[in-house]
């Protein structure tokens, strides 16, 4: 006779009816642990008032540089990033704010002030090419910004407004 049939303390369905909740439940703490711990999906760095169920963002900043018709490139160059004006009437001597937003993790975000160089604006400094930005480009007052993404591996991005008049 086979052993498995002959002992008559394996049962594979009482293993089965005691191992499927187990397992169950112990996948259920994992997935709890990971939601708790996996950090905010908010990438959203702009205030916003919460009245009710609305909330609202202030668009003015993306309104005004539709308005100036701003559009740059931000690139990654041998350690400095660069951010080169395309079109649009841009205060060429004005010092200029770039936020480097991490999609997920709002710890890794980077803050750096460009200052004006030949070609553009500059500043030393070499970000993780291992994941995504959200990249924005913004006055010093804050009056204007332009934005977009910059994918994983990828050394330059285009910026425009994110709000469009038509």
């Amino acid at each position: 006779m086979n052993a498995i049939t002959s002992d008559s303390r394996f049962n594979p369905v009482l293993w089965l009816a005691i191992g499927l909740p187990v397992a169950a439940i112990a996948a259920s703490f994992g997935l709890l642990y990971s939601a708790i711990h996996s950090g905010g999906a908010d990438v959203i760095a702009d205030h916003v008032d919460a009245t009710g169920e609305q909330q609202v963002a202030d668009l003015t900043p993306d309104m005004r540089a539709q308005q100036l018709g701003l559009s740059a490139i931000v690139r990654i160059d041998h350690g400095v990033l660069q951010a080169l004006p395309v079109g649009g009437s841009f205060d060429r001597a004005a010092t200029l704010h770039l936020s480097l937003l991490h999609p997920v993790q709002s710890q890794l975000d980077l803050e750096r002030k460009l200052r004006p160089d030949k070609f553009g604006w500059s500043v030393a400094s070499a970000p993780d090419s291992s994941h995504d930005w959200i990249v924005q480009l913004a006055s010093a007052d804050g009056r204007w910004r332009i934005r977009g993404r910059l994918p994983k591996g990828q050394l330059a991005v285009l910026l425009k407004p994110s709000f469009d008049a038509q």
